[in-house]
Parts: C-alpha cells; structure tokens; sequence
C-alpha cells in the first residue's frame, strides 16, 4: 500500500497518509475540515533492499597476478642524471 501526499488550498496543511490504491482520494482537509484537499504527484520512494546489505567488495574487480615465466618482475633500468654542457669559451 502506497503513501500519498496531500495539500489543503485553503490553510496550506500538507500531510502523508498510508492508503490502498483502491480507496477514493480525501475531500476534506483533516485540520480545517474544509473540502478541497489536492492529491500531489509524487515521485516515488525508489528501490528499497532488505538483507544484510551490499558492499563495494562484493562486486570489486581483482586484478590477476601479471604472468612471466620465472615469476620475477623486470628490473626498472636506473636513471642517468643530466649533464649540461660547460660554457664556451670566449
């Protein structure tokens, strides 16, 4: 059973009420009595999950172990400093 909205016109009351879908709209503002209360257009609660829950690991992608031949990585090769040419001379 669905939660509807509604809103008085008359003195601005807006309130939910838990009714089935079958059941006629309210006419009467339950606050000032008056007739003219709105249904309002709503946009749903959405999903709702029930459970223990969900976490980010239980969908996370593993990356598998790079595979070479003898099982060790390559050496990264050692980085040569600059060397800046010395003035010439006049």
């Amino acid at each position: 059973m669905p939660t509807y909205d509604y809103v008085c016109p008359k003195c601005g009351y807006a309130f939910e009420l838990f009714q089935s879908m079958r059941d006629e709209p309210l006419t009467h503002c339950p606050k000032c009595k008056k007739k003219g209360v709105k249904r309002l257009i709503g946009g749903g609660a959405g999903l709702i999950f029930k459970g223990s829950g969900f976490y980010i690991t239980d969908y996370k992608n593993k990356k598998s172990p790079e595979k070479s031949g003898d099982g060790a990585k390559p050496a990264a090769a050692p980085a040569k400093p600059e060397t800046k040419p010395a003035p010439a001379a006049k």
